[in-house]
């Protein structure tokens, strides 16, 4: 999967997955919410991580090459199968209490957040990788 974003979005993604993170926070602490507008602000949070995650999936990394490519596709394989277990470990866990009126509504952003991890991960591995090889030389 090709990079469509500039090298500058990925530090932009990560103050977003920040701000939505302390903004509910700092809010609390302002009175800013309440019982009424709660839910209004969770989903304006989980959509802000969203925007975040997808804006560090899409950029470019400093040193984009095929190996980015690849390392960047690796990871959205594995944070599909982790994803994947992750939401049928929520509804083994459901159907275990017998819970019928919840229901897993994070699943995509799970999806984003296990891929930026993954991603990182595979970018971080490949750098050390190579600065083995080039030591072993």
């Amino acid at each position: 999967m090709k990079a469509l974003l500039p090298v500058y979005c990925r530090p932009i993604g990560y103050g977003v997955i920040a701000l939505a993170l302390f903004l509910p926070f700092i809010f609390m602490m302002a009175g800013v919410i309440n019982d009424s507008n709660l839910l209004f602000y969770k989903e304006c949070s989980k959509l802000l991580m969203m925007l975040g995650a997808l804006m560090i999936l899409f950029a470019l990394s400093r040193q984009e090459n095929a190996e980015t490519e690849q390392i960047r596709n690796r990871a959205t394989r594995n944070a599909m199968f982790l994803t994947v277990l992750f939401v049928f470990g929520g509804m083994v866990y459901r159907v275990a209490r017998g819970d019928v009126f919840s229901v897993d509504t994070s699943s995509f952003l799970i999806f984003l957040l296990l891929n930026v991890l993954c991603l990182e991960f595979g970018i971080k591995k490949a750098a050390v990788d190579r600065l083995f090889k080039h030591h072993r030389r």
